[in-house]
């Protein structure tokens, strides 16, 4: 299994070089290889109207699912701190046996511990839980150069 996604995710990369989107004209080269996803580097090139990043949890939270929370966190806190000033980003950690957060987790549909991110693009709500940043939690650089990259791409509009 471990191979499977590890040639997945080779083919991602490899067939992402050889197109000419301006998204992916920004992450490879003239020589056909990728470099690290750029942060947008002016608002007029963010294509989204928001990005919610949400880690929902109970009460009671193992190890991981703390991490989870605590690296999204500081992933977007590290990358996108004038995203989150501005409102165009939010993170927040919600619980989501509270009642007070019983609609946020419905709209969600939130079963358990998990990282979803939001986005909206003109006035349409896409919604994704991230499941990739379970097998990260005791990789922290790893976890925060990966969520960076996830969500990167849904600030230029790219949901895949």
């Amino acid at each position: 299994m471990k191979y499977v996604i590890i040639i997945a995710l080779f083919l991602i990369v490899v067939t992402g070089c050889t197109t000419n989107s301006s998204v992916e004209s920004d992450l490879c080269s003239d020589a056909g290889t990728c470099n690290a996803i750029k942060e947008p580097s002016s608002q007029a090139e963010i294509t989204v109207d928001r990005i919610e990043i949400y880690h929902f949890h109970g009460v009671n939270q193992c190890f991981s699912c703390k991490t989870v929370g605590e690296f999204a966190e500081k992933t977007v806190n590290t990358y996108y701190k004038d995203l989150l000033d501005s409102g165009k980003m939010t993170f927040a950690s919600i619980n989501a046996e509270l009642p007070e957060n019983k609609e946020l987790a419905m709209k969600y549909e939130v079963t358990g511990s998990s990282l979803w991110i939001g986005t909206y693009i003109d006035g349409e709500f896409h919604k994704e839980e991230n499941t990739n940043v379970w097998y990260k939690v005791r990789d922290e650089a790893g976890y925060l150069s990966y969520l960076k990259g996830v969500i990167d791409k849904r600030l230029v509009g790219d949901l895949s």
